[in-house]
């Protein structure tokens, strides 16, 4: 079905339409000259033979040249299904104040910002990828998208706040993850959470609760550990010991059937989403065929031409 995304440009239509009825009506003027010359044998000896329905060839040609070139200017489209890709991932980054220390270098916060970008950068580019950021609360940066370059800047732009909301961090991705639309798909799309931090909650919801929610969901949640036990962070002025909550975060991925890494290389990474499958919906999109148009008026005006300079030796 063509349907045309600028549809106010049809009115370009009007004057080849009006072109054409004056055309029609000069035919009609023209036969009725010719019925008042009654002598019709001494019109045949006058005049030479006349090109007939031939001469409207050209006339045709020229104005459905212009018809088709008005259409051409609305932009005419088809619309299109285009399968989409539903499989989600989650990148959940801690920006604790404990996320500056130093006993990773070059510090917690970088080391978690290099692995999440080198994460995108492995990624299927069929699958969508969401950014959330969790301190005291957890916030989507990113909603689901398969535009990467969205998802770097927002992992380059982090910036540190005061408390840990793990368990927040993993109800808000849970959150974005529904928003993916279904598109004509069944259920829920596969999808995956991971969560890179130093541990130790210290706000909103527990981890417990929000490991039976992602477990409840089928989203498996695969958390990267940050930082030793020996970690320690300058908070106004204090020093302050910020060890790693490592067996918080490996009950959260074993509870959800996900992965728990220390350092994990993006090889062993590559293991959060290698089982993910798939999910396709579809989408319609508008394909525009203005060439289509621009081709058909080119057409017709060469077959114009053609004819006029045939008939006529002349260009209409």
């Amino acid at each position: 079905m063509i349907r045309f995304l600028q549809p106010w440009w049809l009115l370009a239509l009007l004057p080849v339409l009006a072109m054409a009825g004056v055309y029609v009506w000069r035919q009609f003027r023209r036969r009725t000259y010719a019925m008042r010359f009654t002598n019709v044998d001494l019109l045949r000896t006058l005049a030479p033979k006349g090109l007939g329905w031939r001469r409207h060839v050209s006339a045709t040609a020229f104005l459905l040249s212009l018809f088709v070139l008005g259409a051409a200017m609305a932009r005419p489209s088809v619309d299109k299904q285009e399968p989409l890709e539903r499989a989600t991932v989650m990148l959940a980054i801690d920006v604790s104040l404990s996320m500056e220390a130093d006993d990773v270098a070059p510090n917690r916060i970088e080391a978690a910002q290099e692995a999440a970008k080198a994460f995108v950068n492995e990624l299927p580019p069929s699958y969508n990828l969401g950014l959330v950021s969790f301190a005291k609360s957890a916030n989507v940066l990113v909603s689901p998208t398969k535009d990467r370059s969205s998802v770097i800047s927002g992992i380059d732009g982090l910036t540190l706040a005061e408390a840990t909301a793990t368990g927040e961090a993993v109800f808000t991705s849970l959150d974005a993850i529904r928003t993916v639309p279904a598109d004509g798909a069944d259920g829920a799309p596969p999808a995956r959470i991971v969560l890179l931090s130093d541990g130790y909650r210290t706000s909103g919801r527990s981890i417990e609760d929000a490991a039976t929610a992602a477990a409840q969901a089928n989203v498996p949640v695969s958390t990267i550990a940050f930082g030793t036990d020996t970690g320690v962070v300058d908070i106004r002025g204090n020093l302050q010991r910020v060890p790693v909550d490592r067996l918080s975060l490996q009950q959260l991925a074993e509870q959800t059937k996900g992965y728990f890494y220390e350092a994990a290389s993006v090889g062993e990474l590559k293991k959060v989403y290698e089982d993910m499958g798939s999910s396709i919906g579809h989408r319609v999109e508008p394909r525009e065929v203005t060439q289509w148009y621009a081709g058909a008026a080119l057409l017709f005006g060469l077959v114009a031409a053609a004819f006029s300079l045939i008939w006529t030796s002349r260009l209409p």
